[in-house]
């Protein structure tokens, strides 16, 4: 994981030319889509036809589900669907069925009458959301098998660019069709263009799977409620598939690292930190400072977005060449060092110049961070477990942020914007410190000892 690639620049550059990593730019595309409809678009279309505002609050509870898919993300890991699983493999089969049941949910909102009926629209909402988090969980697991370690970064650039792709086409797309031809038609069309993700994953192949440890996990439960209960066979069985589903994952991520898991874990958990804290008082940062809302538009969101995605792609080619940890490093220093520009910016009299130059470092650094650090865990999973494992991992990276972002407004009212981003460029530094620990101690983090296809 640590070592420099021996590939050439123009090699490098060329991963994005294998289909395995492509494929990905469309189904990130397919993961995105539903996002924004459950969220930011349906407040809007609810708040458009005078929903109450305290109605529209509720439905915000839809987006728990992203937090909670861990929970059943053991199911994806390990459930076969019969005839489906048979013809297409257990991740296209998962990922299949999730998708249709996004398109089917918002179909079903698209026919509904929010001001008429608006607990059907709930429902359809949450089909939407569970379909959405479950297809998170089964791409995650099909991008972490379908190639090795050395083109997760590159497979990562591609599906943040379709991801954010259809954040534009659901947020602003749906509003300019919703504006043309009304909320129904932009609903219909949102569900239609889940298509682009189920002739994706038609088309794709399933990726290879090995399994030892989760089958030896299962033969040793299944012999201790045997021996310990003197249980009947079916029932042992169903016991051991449930242990080792569930507990599976976190004993063999534990049984692979030792001691040093917890060292990753607490990694995971503080690599993301200072970007989380600093997004929680962006905007109102800009508003303070006097930008007009259509300077933020215009810098912090278009521009903002094509910075991102520059970042994303540099991510992927660098990756390639010079490894992870590196590139790492590289953007958890960025993370901190640009959130010191928005100290100095806070300083300046505004001018959208050094609103777009501070925004496009920041953007640029966050990219590559994101890619970067998308790859690393990928590359921390077992392909026994790659969708429990990673679902764990993502909702631990955004977690402590979360939390503690919450405070950031006590932080901004009691010491003002140029204190509150030193301290959250400060927030960084224990990341950094970890790193150079891991790289320093490349046999604390091994690369997965099993093949995968490139």
């Amino acid at each position: 994981m640590t070592k420099q690639s021996s590939l050439s620049w123009r090699e490098a550059i060329t991963v994005y030319s294998r289909p395995r990593v492509f494929s990905l730019l469309f189904l990130g595309f397919s993961a995105g889509l539903p996002y924004l409809l459950v969220f930011s678009t349906l407040s809007a279309w609810l708040a458009s036809v005078d929903v109450s505002r305290a109605t529209i609050g509720f439905f915000s509870w839809l987006g728990v589900t992203y937090s909670v898919k861990v929970f059943w993300s053991p199911v994806v890991d390990r459930l076969k669907l019969g005839w489906l699983e048979r013809w297409l493999g257990q991740r296209r089969s998962w990922m299949l069925v999730a998708q249709i049941g996004v398109a089917i949910g918002l179909l079903g909102m698209a026919a509904t009458d929010p001001t008429t009926n608006i607990t059907q629209v709930a429902w359809f909402g949450l089909l939407v959301a569970f379909s959405a988090a479950t297809q998170d969980i089964s791409v995650d697991a099909y991008r972490i098998e379908a190639a090795s370690d050395k083109y997760q970064a590159a497979m990562s650039a591609c599906y943040v660019f379709g991801y954010r792709l259809a954040l534009l086409v659901a947020g602003a797309g749906a509003l300019y069709i919703a504006q043309a031809g009304g909320w129904q038609l932009a609903y219909t069309v949102m569900a239609l263009l889940m298509g682009v993700g189920i002739v994706t994953v038609l088309l794709v192949r399933e990726p290879p799977r090995r399994r030892p440890p989760a089958l030896d996990l299962d033969r040793e439960v299944e012999q201790a409620a045997q021996a310990g209960g003197h249980l009947p066979a079916g029932l042992s069985r169903a016991i051991a598939w449930f242990v080792s589903a569930v507990a599976g994952p976190f004993v063999d991520f534990f049984k692979r690292y030792g001691w040093s898991a917890l060292l990753l874990l607490l990694f995971i958990s503080l690599y993301r930190l200072s970007d989380i804290m600093m997004g929680a008082m962006a905007n109102p940062f800009y508003v303070d400072m006097g930008y007009t809302l259509e300077e933020i538009a215009n810098v912090s969101k278009v521009f903002g977005f094509f910075m991102t995605m520059a970042g994303s792609a540099l991510a992927g080619v660098l990756v390639v060449r010079f490894g992870i940890l590196p590139i790492l490093m590289l953007g958890a220093i960025m993370a901190a060092t640009t959130n010191l520009l928005f100290a100095w910016l806070s300083l300046q009299e505004p001018t959208q110049l050094l609103l777009a130059l501070v925004i496009s470092a920041d953007n640029l650094g966050a990219g590559i961070a994101t890619v970067a650090f998308i790859a690393y865990l990928s590359s921390l999973t077992s392909s026994a477990y790659s969708a429990t494992q990673y679902a764990l991992f993502s909702s631990l990276m955004t977690l402590p942020g979360k939390f503690v972002g919450g405070f950031s407004g006590v932080v901004v009212e009691g010491l003002g914007y140029g204190h509150f981003f030193v301290i959250t460029a400060c927030a960084g530094i224990p990341a950094v410190i970890l790193l150079l620990l891991l790289m320093r101690h490349p046999e604390w983090t091994p690369a997965r000892a099993e093949s995968k296809a490139d």
